[in-house]
C-alpha cells in the first residue's frame, strides 16, 4: 500500500509565501523609484532644488557614506532604545487603564490632550527641560510612540473574548490566573498592532528629536546638508530614516509571527 503524502499543492503553497514576501515589496520599491524618476526627470514636474532625481540622491549618498552610516547607527540606537521604552511604559499604563474604570475616566482625557499636542512643539522645549544629548531625543520618541501602544493595550484588556472569560471563571481562577492565562495573552494581537503603529512614529521622534539635539544623527545631517544646499544628500538621508523604518518594521512583524503563532493558525491572516 503506497505511504500517504501531503496533496501537490500543499507544499508549493506554502512555499510561494517566501519569495512573495521578498519580491513583493521590492517590486513595489522598483515602481516607487520609477515614478520618482518620471516626475523628476522624466516629466520635470518637480525643480530638482526642492526634489532631486533618484541618480543625484544615490551619487550624494555614496559620497557621504562615511558621515551618514555613523548617523544611521546613532539614529537606529536611539529609535530601537525610545521604543522599548515606550512599549514598556505604554503597555503598564495601557494595563492601568484596564484594570480600573476609575483610572480610565481620571487619566483618558489627558492622554488624548498631551496626543493632540503638535510634537515638534515641544522641541525647543525639551532642550531647557532636559538638556542636550539623548535625552530630549528620547522624550519625543515617547511623546510619539506611547498613545497607540497606551490605547491598543486597554483595549485587549478590556474585549477578552467572551468565550474564554468564561472558561477562566469555570475553572475558577484567580484575578492573577486569568490575567496572565486569559486576558493578556488574547490581548496581545491587538497589542501588537499598537506597536506596529508606534514603530514608524519612533523614526519620526528620534528624526525630529535629533533637529534640537547635538547627537550628529540622520536627523541632524538633514539639516546640515539642507543649510549648505546639499539637497541630494540631505534627502539621502531622508531615504535612510525610510529604509531604517521598513527594517525595524520588519523586525517587528517577524517577532509577532514567532511569538503569537496561534493568530496565524486561527485566523485568515496571510
Amino acid at each position: 500500500m503506497p505511504e500517504a503524502s501531503l496533496p501537490p499543492a500543499a507544499v508549493p503553497a506554502r512555499l510561494a509565501v517566501r519569495p512573495a514576501a521578498v519580491g513583493m515589496p521590492a517590486l513595489g520599491l522598483l515602481i516607487a523609484v520609477a515614478a520618482w524618476w518620471l516626475v523628476t526627470s522624466g516629466l520635470h514636474l518637480v525643480h530638482p532644488a526642492a526634489l532631486p532625481p533618484p541618480l543625484a540622491v544615490w551619487r550624494g549618498m555614496t559620497a557621504a557614506t562615511d558621515v551618514l552610516l555613523p548617523a544611521l547607527g546613532i539614529t537606529t540606537g536611539v529609535t530601537v532604545l525610545g521604543f522599548l521604552l515606550s512599549s514598556v511604559a505604554g503597555v503598564l499604563i495601557g494595563m492601568a487603564l484596564a484594570a480600573s474604570s476609575r483610572v480610565e475616566r481620571m487619566f483618558s482625557p489627558l492622554l488624548v490632550a498631551v496626543n493632540a499636542v503638535p510634537k515638534i512643539a515641544f522641541g525647543p522645549l525639551l532642550v531647557v527641560a532636559v538638556g542636550w544629548g539623548h535625552k530630549p531625543i528620547l522624550t519625543m520618541v515617547f511623546l510619539l510612540c506611547f498613545f497607540p501602544i497606551v490605547l491598543s493595550t486597554a483595549t485587549g484588556l478590556t474585549t477578552t473574548p467572551a468565550d474564554l472569560a468564561e472558561l477562566g471563571r469555570s475553572l475558577n481562577a484567580s484575578w492573577w490566573q486569568a490575567f496572565r492565562k486569559v486576558r493578556f495573552p488574547a490581548a496581545l494581537p491587538q497589542i501588537f498592532v499598537g506597536l506596529k503603529v508606534a514603530m514608524p512614529l519612533a523614526a519620526i521622534g528620534a528624526v525630529i528629536g535629533e533637529f534640537y539635539s547635538d547627537k550628529p544623527g540622520l536627523g541632524y545631517q538633514i539639516l546640515q546638508y539642507n543649510g549648505v544646499g546639499d539637497t541630494p544628500t540631505a534627502w539621502a538621508a531622508i531615504v535612510l530614516v525610510g529604509l531604517m523604518s521598513i527594517v525595524l518594521y520588519a523586525a517587528l512583524s517577524v517577532l509577532e509571527r514567532l511569538a503569537l503563532p496561534w493568530v496565524r493558525a486561527t485566523t485568515s491572516a496571510r
